[in-house]
């Protein structure tokens, strides 16, 4: 198979949510620092109100969904515009051959143009910090998660947004069910 396959991002749709919930599943079922539930997480959050369509992306190589992720509002203390990205996932069979970069790209350009000004991601450091991520202690943010304080991180859509913003971010209800 080809390093790096031809790869479309797109929005998802309705008749994507079982291929979706199949690929999350597997990208996430031998990770060490997961739940396992990931899928069943993005099943709930397409059901509440910080569920944003245009920011449930698919990444598809032919005719086969091979990556998700998924961007969903979040807020710390008044601040609003901000998300959450959470989960993003990559087929096994097609993990490291920059799907999951092409995913996280396109997501910042279109939170970006919704009117959004900040991400934040609770993942692999070194993973994240490739492609912009900050550590969120340096800027007095907080995450409502019991990780190590390298996982908790953040992109600014808007140049220095973060400096205006503190406290521990608000996540919606299904992320501690």
């Amino acid at each position: 198979m080809d390093k790096t396959p031809t790869i479309k991002i797109r929005q998802e749709t309705e008749r994507d949510h079982k291929a979706v919930e199949r690929l999350v599943e597997a990208a996430f079922r031998d990770e060490v620092y997961s739940s396992q539930n990931e899928h069943i997480l993005v099943e709930k959050l397409r059901r509440t109100s910080a569920f944003v369509p245009e920011l449930s992306l698919v990444a598809v190589s032919g005719r086969k969904i091979v990556g998700h992720i998924l961007f969903t509002k979040v807020s710390i203390g008044y601040h609003t515009s901000t998300l959450a990205l959470a989960p993003l996932s990559v087929h096994p069979e097609f993990q490291n051959r920059g799907i999951g970069g092409k995913l996280i790209a396109e997501g910042h350009k279109i939170a970006k143009e919704l009117g959004f000004d900040s991400v934040l991601v609770v993942g692999h450091e070194d993973y994240y910090k490739r492609f912009g991520y900050k550590q969120l202690s340096d800027f007095g943010i907080q995450v409502p998660f019991t990780v190590p304080v390298e996982y908790a991180m953040g992109y600014d859509l808007i140049p220095n947004v973060f400096f205006k913003i503190s406290g521990i971010a608000t996540y919606p209800k299904e992320f501690f069910e």
